[in-house]
């Protein structure tokens, strides 16, 4: 088996898995001003936090495209790979999912699976990366998938954004829970539901409280199994060290690496937000 896989610009990567032979991103690019970005390519992510703060309207995002990823797929079937694992941003923030599903027949020589990841940014970038790893030690695509999926399932991410708008005029949040955490001061943790998709959680009344809480639900959700915990930040490193100060008072003895949420997922939650997400370890 020859495995490729393919990812898209929402995912968080590592330095090293970006470089990785069997590794491919599709593009999601962003337009700020009237300019169209690629995260990587002709923008990096402090850069875009600045010119979004510049910006009197919010950056535009799109889903990636079919078309490279149609025009993917024969380019690895002639570079020898036989199995493609596809997994990209959550079907509950994009369509992509959905309208990519029919390209699994039109490859005959390829065996192909796009499961819906339901995450994205640094959870969806570990599943890719996890995905390398194991075809790297000789594991089966069958395995490989099983261990995906047992992943998607058991993946949680609890984000507390800085202004509701942005969730709000991307089309991510009703307008109503904008409204009435913007009046009250109230810090609403976010998470993605079990279908994928972005919905408040707890309402809380302070930051600080907020990012208490954040801890305690890692607590919770990680008591019965071996989870890779990742603390994500959009331009909020003060938030992100408070919160793994936390966890480490709680007890919490492991890596807890950083990441950073990129101009695509940035888009949607604005500045200085902070998330906390945890993917079971295989």
């Amino acid at each position: 088996m020859k495995l490729a896989v393919i990812t898209d610009s929402s995912a968080y990567l590592s330095d090293e898995s970006r470089g990785h032979d069997n590794l491919f991103v599709l593009d999601i690019p962003v337009v700020i001003d009237g300019v169209s970005y690629v995260e990587g390519k002709n923008l990096t992510a402090e850069e875009f936090y600045q010119k979004m703060e510049a910006s009197s309207e919010l950056p535009k995002t799109s889903q990636p495209s079919i078309a490279e990823l149609e025009e993917l797929l024969p380019q690895l079937e002639a570079k020898g790979y036989t199995h493609v694992l596809g997994i990209f941003l959550s079907s509950g923030i994009s369509g992509f999912y959905q309208n990519i599903q029919y390209l699994k027949e039109e490859f005959p020589n390829l065996t192909i699976a796009f499961p819906d990841s339901k995450i994205t940014s640094a959870p969806l970038g570990w599943m890719a990366e996890e995905a390398i790893k194991w075809a790297g030690e000789g594991r089966s695509f069958d395995e490989i998938l099983a261990n995906i999926q047992m992943q998607i399932d058991g993946t949680s991410a609890y984000i507390m954004v800085d202004d509701l708008n942005h969730l709000v005029k991307g089309g991510r949040l009703s307008n109503g829970a904008a409204i009435l955490g913007n009046l009250l001061s109230i810090k609403p943790i976010l998470y993605f539901n079990e279908e994928g998709v972005i919905e408040v959680y707890e309402k809380v009344r302070t930051e600080k409280k907020a990012i208490k809480r954040l801890a305690e639900i890692v607590k919770e959700g990680t008591a019965d199994k071996d989870h890779q915990i990742i603390i994500i930040h959009g331009n909020a490193l003060d938030k992100a060290e408070t919160l793994r100060d936390i966890l480490h008072q709680e007890g919490f003895a492991g890596e807890i690496p950083f990441a950073t949420f990129g101009s695509v997922i940035g888009t949607h939650l604005g500045n200085h937000s902070v998330a906390i997400s945890f993917v079971p370890k295989v």
